[in-house]
């Protein structure tokens, strides 16, 4: 996967939004919340994890905790070759489907009638 590929791919998720933050950061938002943070300086890719899964990730090469997120919920991916592509598009809809699960009922539901 490149940077093209995960911007087609996150923007054709119903409902989300991109942005730039932090300077040289793509963020992938539904309803203003990230779900996605990729560096186009370094190639980096950020994203929310079960909790769950966190230690099976952090385990695998090129994968560590998320710097300044909560701990055991975002992770880092080092370039985008550290998961297949299918893996971390599971991976980036698991992301989008754990910040959806914390916004108000009401947004969940509009949401839900996008999909």
């Amino acid at each position: 996967m490149d940077i093209e590929t995960l911007r087609s791919f996150c923007l054709s998720l119903p409902g989300t939004t991109e942005g730039m933050k932090w300077g040289e950061h793509l963020c992938f938002m539904i309803h203003e919340k990230l779900f996605v943070i990729t560096s186009l300086d370094d190639g980096q890719i950020t994203f929310k994890c079960d909790p769950e899964d966190f230690n099976e990730l952090i385990a695998q090469d090129g994968i560590m905790q998320a710097a300044h997120f909560a701990k055991s919920q975002w992770v880092t991916l080092q370039n985008f070759d550290v998961l297949p592509d299918k893996v971390l598009k599971e991976r980036i809809m698991t992301s989008r489907a754990l910040v959806i699960s914390k916004l108000p009922k009401k947004v969940q539901a509009a949401i839900a009638e996008l999909e």
